[in-house]
């Protein structure tokens, strides 16, 4: 996920599988979807917590994600026809057309992994979602979004993600060190840092850097209103709320008009 060391990838898919397992989004995404089947494209669909219940629900989905470990889980969780997964580079790799619906879930626009320039592969995503949609099809955009980002990412204290033990014994820890934003370029840099005890006694450490491009609201809406949607609804919370102070998410549902 973060180009890190195979077992610590390992590590990183399975405590992705056991801490991220949060179901209001994916509750939202299916009410505005409606009953009527679809066919469902998830970018960065990782071990299938969004893409799984979509397919149960009946729509015809496919997910792409560059993760072997991650989308390895999928397999165990649901057998279906209507569901199918791909290894793939979502930058550069092709997505395929014809779909009723692009789901860019789960802050996947602040958690892109490419040496692509940041603020560019975030354009390029809003674009290849119109390029794989039909027109009248629909783009589920659900990014985090707090009103203050340099109250937010400026943290000089360390920040756990994750720690446990995996499926083959490892025990690691994430952490997020360093945290720091840039508000004149919108930009967050922190150091990922994973502190390893592995299974036959032995230890490994892996830094890495990230910089990271916060979208503005407005950018998204005129990145958005560029690739030829329009917006039908907005909100802050997964409870339909508006984007506030209160609120820490933007999840807009905008509908391809040409």
């Amino acid at each position: 996920m973060y180009n890190e060391k195979d077992i610590i990838a390992q590590w990183n898919a399975d405590m992705y599988d056991l801490n991220e397992t949060d179901t209001d989004d994916v509750e939202l995404a299916l009410m505005l979807m409606g009953a009527m089947p679809k066919k469902v494209l998830e970018i960065a669909c990782g071990s299938g917590r969004f893409l799984v219940p979509v397919a149960k629900a009946g729509h015809d989905v496919t997910g792409l994600d560059f993760d072997a470990y991650m989308l390895e889980k999928i397999t165990h969780k649901i057998t279906t026809e209507k569901i199918k997964w791909h290894k793939a580079d979502v930058i550069y790799d092709d997505w395929g057309a014809g779909f009723d619906v692009v789901i860019l879930g789960a802050n996947f626009l602040f958690n892109i992994v490419s040496d692509m320039n940041y603020e560019q592969a975030q354009k390029l995503m809003i674009q290849k979602s119109a390029d794989a949609l039909v027109v009248g099809g629909y783009i589920f955009v659900d990014y985090a979004y707090p009103k203050y980002p340099e109250k937010c990412f400026h943290n000089p204290n360390p920040i756990v993600i994750w720690e446990g033990s995996d499926s083959h014994g490892n025990f690691g820890k994430m952490t997020l060190l360093d945290n720091v934003y840039d508000t004149e370029n919108s930009i967050a840099r922190s150091v990922r840092r994973f502190d390893m005890i592995l299974a036959d006694g032995s230890t490994l450490v892996q830094e890495i850097p990230s910089e990271k491009h916060f979208i503005m609201l407005e950018q998204i809406h005129q990145w958005l209103d560029e690739a030829g949607f329009v917006i039908e609804q907005e909100c802050g919370d997964y409870q339909g709320n508006p984007i506030s102070e209160m609120t820490n998410r933007a999840i807009i549902w905008a509908r391809k008009i040409r």
